[in-house]
């Protein structure tokens, strides 16, 4: 399975390519989508184009995105929100399945703590992938929101795969139990 991992930025949006075969991840690429100054839509037509192109040429499976937090900023968040907004429509228009993450989740996923410095996401995703140089911090975080999804997804999509058969049986599950 390949997945594209997308850290969204409205100056840079970071993206990461990985290989996922049985429990081994392999890296494929990774790099940034560089936004030039401007007015926002033509910002985020950049983002959006970027992300499909991106998309088109390396052929994932599936894709995951990090989720933006709330900042002390309210405007700051909500312009961050649209570039996000725009990185998954570029996913969605190429057909692919988008899993969301914070960046809590992807932090535990890759160092261990949701409170890693980005420096410990870098060094982490350098070892996990056995890359030769540390990655950029966009590059390493968008590299970690994929990592996180090889991770978690896998077993994400088990569950949903249970759950027809679970609702035939009368059973579902709430809060993480399952009830009948």
């Amino acid at each position: 399975m390949k997945i594209l991992g997308i850290d969204p930025g409205l100056r840079v949006t970071g993206f990461g390519v990985i290989h996922k075969e049985g429990q081994r991840l392999t890296y494929v690429a990774s790099g940034t989508i560089r936004i030039p100054d401007g007015d926002l839509p033509s910002r985020l037509k950049v983002i959006l184009d970027g992300v499909g192109e991106l998309a088109r040429h390396y052929q994932p499976d599936c894709a995951a995105i990090e989720i933006v937090f709330a900042n002390m900023n309210p405007q700051s968040t909500l312009l961050l929100g649209q570039a996000r907004g725009a990185a998954i429509c570029g996913l969605v228009g190429a057909q692919l399945s988008v899993a969301e993450y914070t960046a809590l989740q992807v932090k535990k996923a890759v160092v261990g703590q949701g409170k890693a410095q980005k420096s410990q996401v870098q060094d982490m995703v350098q070892r996990l992938l056995k890359l030769e140089g540390l990655p950029g911090t966009d590059a390493a975080d968008a590299l970690g929101v994929a990592i996180c999804h090889a991770h978690m997804g896998t077993g994400l999509a088990t569950l949903g795969g249970l759950a027809p058969e679970l609702a035939r049986k009368g059973l579902r599950i709430r809060g993480g139990r399952l009830v009948g």
